[in-house]
């Protein structure tokens, strides 16, 4: 039908275009000050390293410090309903790192990153995991300084199901950055210390 008819003259805009503004446009930030250069490269190298002393995770040897969406949901009770939600959530990548001290103590560090095009994701799965982590009276829990709302918990009882016949103490820290989730969890024989979980935490985020 359009073949046939001649072009219609489009209505004058109802408002004439503003002028183009003068000057130079802003020049690019050099790489060194562009978070988004670090943060879409290797999501590894932003890990802590494992301390001096400290024993790799055996687990990291097969993984190589990358997990998929499966490997990550697969860290929780309600596996198929933790894909779900992140498959909602535009889930991008994670990675993790872990070591054991003097075999007293375990740390797994996770660093979870969404596309972000339709939800804030990384704030809402942050504040997901502080909601859990806060959720009985026998845990303390403390903000880690410059993350805005991210805070460390500290659980004061053993934890039965994690036990395996052993009395099992928990510390936990979430915070985002960015497109960036960040949580840690230290399990150990003995209450884990604030210091301890603290410190890790704001190390942690200062590398975002």
């Amino acid at each position: 039908m359009q073949a046939d008819r001649r072009p219609t003259k489009l209505p004058s805009l109802a408002q004439p275009l503003s002028p183009q503004a003068a000057g130079q446009a802003p020049k690019s930030l050099p790489a060194a000050q562009d978070r988004r250069v670090r943060t879409d490269g290797d999501l590894r190298e932003l890990l802590l390293k494992k301390p001096r002393g400290a024993r790799e995770a055996e687990w990291l040897d097969s993984s190589d410090g990358w997990m998929d969406l499966a490997s990550y949901a697969d860290t929780y009770r309600q596996t198929g309903k933790k894909f779900a939600q992140y498959v909602h959530d535009e889930f991008r990548r994670a990675v993790a790192a872990g070591w054991t001290v003097d075999g007293s103590y375990n740390v797994e560090i996770r660093l979870i990153q969404f596309h972000q095009e339709e939800v804030l994701a990384a704030a809402e799965a942050s504040d997901n995991g502080r909601h859990w982590a806060a959720w009985t009276s026998a845990t303390d829990g403390w903000a880690i300084p410059g993350t805005g709302d991210g805070e460390v918990f500290v659980h004061n009882l053993p934890e039965p199901e994690r036990s395996f016949g052993q009395q099992v103490y928990i510390a936990e820290a979430y915070a985002w950055r960015g497109d960036i989730q960040m949580e840690i969890l230290i399990s150990g024989s003995k209450r884990v210390s604030r210091k301890l979980i603290s410190d890790l935490a704001e190390r942690q985020m200062e590398r975002l």
